[in-house]
């Protein structure tokens, strides 16, 4: 039988709400206050788009929120966004030296959607374009992160920007693949609006190669930036797998999307094929749109996910089962429609895992969706830009101080140069290529990563709010005695 919504709109509404809901001023200001706004902070470091972290949340202190959301927009174009999805638990977080003092880290994460929400909310622009732009034109392949982040970096710089995306809307990943209960899509749909009174151009419903040809691009342009995300889901090669209740984990959270809530069908059994951050959210999602059962099933065990720990404890506290050291082996219908899969045990083998005979079962399910890697777009790439070197890992070869690629006017950043990474680390490498592109049509030196400026500090010195530095090593005795 097809699958058909499970709840009503009010407890979809419910089960969608956010893990961790906004600051409150109160609450902001007490958490900012917290920081030590070390001057060699090492949250800096961790942020793939350097934001000064303490000089914005400094800036909360004293209710400046707009200067706040300056520097960290400047930083970060979509700040916005990874506030809501970054891992900062990972990176800025992870590296807070509250931590070193075994005390909670700051939360940057829910400071830096305090001080971005309200800029939105009061409709202040506090970025803006070139007061005349250079006559230089890019196009850019992408309308996700890396293409974003590039095309705010080039419009700030006085370059004319346009962005190709073959979707009706821009964001990528941010607007069509983010877990509903993470981010909303009208936070990515904003940062794009944003970026537009930059300046930057947007061509929506239009693919490279169909409706515009790579060589037309080059030939118009100055430059080209390649930002396109990755393919379709990688296909299980195995029987069954085109029936129609067998889904693309992304497609599945682009439904939820692009849909009311209550008009989003799910299985009442849901499996989930893999183990990494998509296929966390596809099956917490699974879970909180009513479905009775959802499994992960991972060829390898609890160690080897690519998952990040806390995403994990968030999927079993949303009821989530797992199915560890286990492979699908065959989808089994009945009357043209998805009633279970036949699963097998695996054990280690090499770098693989290999199929232990004798331990098949078959488990039944009604929806099926894959979360095991998604299809490099090098190939395609490689085809549509001749001479365009790829690595054997299917990924754009390009100079990492630039992100020139092998075509001296073509640059890359995103998942057509890492294979997949952050959202965050994407907007760093589309900001880098603007960079590249900037120092390749107008001699400009490359900047490099932001970095905090604090003259007249000496090394080893914290910021305390004061005229006056404190060491590190005095600041740290302090807290320790109370």
């Amino acid at each position: 039988m097809p699958i058909q919504p499970l709840i009503d709109a009010a407890t979809a509404a419910l089960n969608m709400a956010e893990p961790k809901p906004p600051f409150s001023p109160q609450e902001a200001r007490i958490e900012a206050n917290r920081c030590l706004f070390c001057f060699d902070a090492p949250c800096i470091m961790a942020c793939p788009t350097g934001i000064d972290i303490p000089t914005f949340i400094r800036k909360i202190t004293t209710d400046n929120l707009t200067g706040a959301a300056r520097t960290i927009l400047e930083a970060n174009v979509l700040g916005a966004s990874c506030a809501r999805v970054c891992p900062t638990q990972m990176l800025c977080e992870g590296a807070c030296v509250m931590l070193d003092l075994e005390k909670d880290p700051i939360q940057i994460g829910r400071l830096q959607r305090h001080a971005t929400d309200h800029v939105a909310a009061v409709g202040i622009d506090v970025l803006h374009g070139a007061a005349h732009t250079n006559g230089r034109k890019v196009a850019i392949l992408g309308a996700g992160p890396a293409g974003l982040g590039c095309a705010a970096e080039l419009a700030r710089l006085g370059y004319e920007a346009t962005v190709y995306d073959k979707k009706p809307a821009g964001g990528g990943l941010n607007t069509y693949g983010i877990a509903y209960y993470k981010m909303r899509p009208q936070v990515s749909l904003d940062e794009v609006r944003m970026i537009e009174r930059l300046g930057v151009a947007f061509r929506y419903g239009v693919e490279i190669g169909r409706d515009v040809q790579p060589a037309d691009l080059l030939r118009d342009h100055d430059a080209v930036f390649i930002g396109i995300g990755l393919g379709g889901a990688n296909r299980l090669g195995i029987p069954g797998e085109d029936l129609p209740e067998v889904v693309d984990a992304l497609a599945f959270i682009e439904w939820i999307h692009t849909r009311p809530l209550a008009e989003v069908p799910v299985g009442r059994r849901v499996a989930v094929l893999g183990c990494g951050n998509t296929a966390i959210d596809a099956v917490t999602q699974a879970k909180r749109l009513g479905a009775d059962e959802a499994t992960i099933i991972y060829r390898r065990g609890a160690d080897d996910m690519s998952a990040y720990p806390f995403e994990y404890d968030l999927a079993k506290t949303d009821g989530a089962t797992f199915l560890f050291d286990t492979v699908p082996v065959e989808v089994v219908a009945q009357d043209g429609h998805v009633v279970g899969l036949k699963l097998a045990k695996t054990t280690a083998c090499d770098v693989r895992a290999a199929v232990v005979p004798g331990t098949e079962w078959i488990q039944p399910f009604d929806l099926v969706l894959k979360a095991v890697g998604q299809e490099k777009q090098a190939g395609l790439l490689g085809r549509l830009f001749p001479g365009l070197k790829v690595d054997a890992k299917g990924r754009v070869e390009y100079d990492p101080a630039t992100m020139q690629t092998s075509l001296p006017t073509v640059f890359v950043g995103g998942d057509a140069a890492s294979g997949g990474r952050e959202v965050v680390n994407a907007v760093a490498e589309g900001k880098k290529a603007a960079r590249g592109i900037h120092a390749l049509l107008a001699g400009a030196a490359e900047s490099g990563p932001i970095q905090p400026s604090r003259l007249g500090m000496p090394d080893g010195a914290v910021g305390s709010g004061f005229d006056a530095p404190v060491r590190v090593h005095e600041l740290e005795a302090a807290l320790k005695r109370g």
